[in-house]
């Protein structure tokens, strides 16, 4: 499929398809014409990006991350080194810790606009 379906199918931009595959997130071929074609499965994975991006992580982990992952259901395959288990772990206290944070942040909001209700 041409980047435009592969955008229309994702909701992502052709812009973000050309920086997923500078980013080696994302492979295509070339047609003699120079243009990008990209298999069926490319739909699955641009959804794991998105998901991934969404998630907080950078797009230095999200490639190494995608090695060790099915697209189709998202569930890691042998691949996964104890290295890249690790650096995950350290991503999820990190995400954590934001969590923890907006609900401190909210806290603070709850107490300004409870006090500016008087």
């Amino acid at each position: 499929m041409k980047i435009g379906e592969l955008a229309r199918r994702t909701g992502v931009s052709e812009r973000s398809l050309r920086y997923y595959e500078q980013q080696d997130l994302l492979a295509s071929t070339r047609t003699a014409g120079g243009q990008r074609e990209y298999s069926e499965a490319a739909v699955d994975r641009v959804i794991r990006i998105q998901e991934l991006f969404a998630a907080g992580l950078p797009s230095k982990k999200i490639a190494l991350m995608l090695p060790c992952m099915r697209d189709r259901d998202g569930g890691p395959s042998e691949l996964a080194t104890p290295l890249l288990v690790e650096d995950l772990k350290k991503e999820r206290v990190r995400i954590d810790q934001m969590i923890a944070d907006l609900h401190n942040t909210r806290a603070v909001l709850d107490d300004v606009i409870d006090a500016a209700e008087g």
